[in-house]
């Protein structure tokens, strides 16, 4: 019996996704690089007040990728959203410390993040349902 149980919680443990191990007060700092180019804003307030050359970044985690509405992305973002990849915390630390390297093709964002890139994804997934 106690085998049992101990394969049925290794199964369900391997089944979870693996989420970044990012410190949000540190991803909150970080942001202000971003937001020259993101602003994070529901439909009824604005968290941050930024740029509108990226797409708004509230509900990114979650949302599949290159999917923000008004928005064109490069066809390397929008070919990952076709193949029906969704954005978590690790999708987006990959993506911010290294755009390019990440789709395998040029990206939009000429900005890297190297130190810090999954602070800034779990300080963005407070701002997921």
């Amino acid at each position: 019996m106690k085998t049992i149980l101990a394969a049925s919680a290794t199964l369900i443990a391997l089944s979870l996704p693996a989420l970044a191990e990012g410190d949000v007060d540190k991803g909150e700092k970080d942001f202000k690089k971003c937001k020259a180019c993101h602003m994070i804003a529901s439909d009824s307030e604005t968290i941050v007040k930024g740029g509108k050359t990226g797409p708004n970044l509230y509900g990114v985690i979650g949302r599949t990728i290159g999917s923000a509405e008004d928005f064109k992305y490069s066809d390397g973002l929008a070919a990952k959203g076709e193949e029906g990849l969704v954005w978590d915390e690790d999708e987006l630390a990959a993506f911010i410390t290294d755009p390019s390297g990440y789709l395998g093709s040029r990206s939009k964002m000429s900005f890297k993040l190297r130190k810090g890139a999954e602070d800034v994804a779990a300080y963005l997934a407070t701002f997921s349902e």
